[in-house]
């Protein structure tokens, strides 16, 4: 799950250890009450977590439906947009576990702890290198399109896609070995990081902290940005106004994303320097990670809100996506027929005149 009773966790451990007391680490560990963090934690996150859970099953797999049912996994959009919706299910599927461990305690085995922890981490990793990936493809059919024209073939999608899960599961391999079950006499069974020692386990969250801001967040963001720029320039010396709406369907995708899951990385980046820079002041200190829990609480759940909402850009602001929706509802409920808009006509020069994706206007 999270580190936030991290030095907490190493003194149960220490405290039900039968190694050799040599071993025992003679620091002090400085502990701070977190009871009204806690109880805040406990009672927003099973509840958010449940319904978020839910809502990102019935989101992408809507649109996982209109893809299979009225698109052809031809085209590198639809390619990278089904591998998208999978990072997106392979995430939330992780949270109703996480819930109940939030409710209880860890109740699914030691085998579940390591893949509910890496599914987590392989789906959050994906979704960001996938939107980064769409948002570049997108920048070679505008700005290189001739060039583009050539390779942007099914194999080199594919190809893209198998890179990206690699990176993904790579960069989760530590939940993996680090992950375990143990059993704490106040806390019951808890699926925390463990096995290494004090000071190991401590370098091995900064690098999950700085790996996570500089290679899943940062480098993104400037490869977006500066994709979205030259996207932008090339529209308006060309005044491609046919590519202005699918161009800012996926604006709109990445702007959210980025805008939900900036906060999130930001408080971390704050927990690693915290972490680097040492605790001083013990006053100081406690205050400061109590601040810094109830902000990771916050963004982590608005984060986590981005597996429910970008589905709905796709319903509400794809004109192609909205097509399929509209016969799908009129196919499996007739008597709303009357009341939906549909342009089959519209719909079948459009097909004709590009290429099958659910982005198209």
């Amino acid at each position: 799950m999270d580190d936030d009773d991290y030095n907490y966790l190493l003194y149960l451990q220490n405290m039900n250890t039968t190694e050799d007391p040599s071993h025992v680490v003679s620091e002090l560990v400085q502990l701070c009450a977190k009871k009204t963090v806690n109880i805040f934690g406990a009672k927003l996150i099973p509840v958010f977590y449940y319904v978020n859970f839910l809502l990102s099953y019935l989101g992408n797999g809507l649109v996982l439906l209109i893809i299979f049912k009225y698109e052809k996994l031809t085209t590198v959009t639809n390619i990278f947009l089904l591998n998208l919706v999978l990072s997106n299910l392979l995430f939330a599927s992780s949270l109703p576990f996480w819930a109940t461990y939030h409710l209880s305690e860890w109740i699914f085995g030691e085998a579940l702890c390591k893949m509910v922890s890496s599914a987590y981490f392989i789906g959050f990793y994906s979704s960001i290198l996938f939107l980064t990936l769409m948002t570049f493809d997108r920048y070679l059919a505008v700005v290189h399109a001739l060039a583009a024209c050539k390779r942007r073939k099914k194999k080199y999608a594919i190809i893209s896609s198998v890179i990206v899960w690699c990176i993904s599961i790579s960069a989760s391999v530590k939940e993996l070995v680090l992950r375990n079950v143990w059993k704490s006499s106040m806390q019951g069974k808890m699926c925390e990081e463990s096995g290494l020692s004090a000071s190991s386990m401590r370098i091995w969250r900064l690098v999950s902290y700085y790996q996570q801001f500089m290679i899943f967040f940062l480098l993104p963001l400037i490869m977006v940005m500066y994709c979205y720029v030259r996207i932008t320039l090339r529209i308006l010396s060309t005044r491609m106004k046919e590519k202005c709406r699918a161009i800012k369907l996926i604006f709109v995708i990445i702007f959210t994303f980025f805008v939900c899951w900036t906060p999130y990385n930001i408080v971390c980046l704050l927990r690693a320097i915290h972490i680097s820079a040492g605790e001083t002041d013990k006053e100081e200190s406690c205050s400061t990670k109590e601040n810094l829990d109830y902000a990771y609480y916050l963004t982590r759940n608005i984060a986590y809100l981005y597996c429910c909402i970008s589905p709905m850009f796709y319903t509400f602001l794809g004109k192609k996506f909205q097509s399929h929706f509209n016969k799908l509802v009129i196919k499996k409920i007739p008597c709303l027929s009357r009341h939906i808009s549909f342009n089959s006509q519209s719909t079948r020069s459009t097909s004709q005149r590009t290429p099958h994706s659910v982005y198209e206007y």
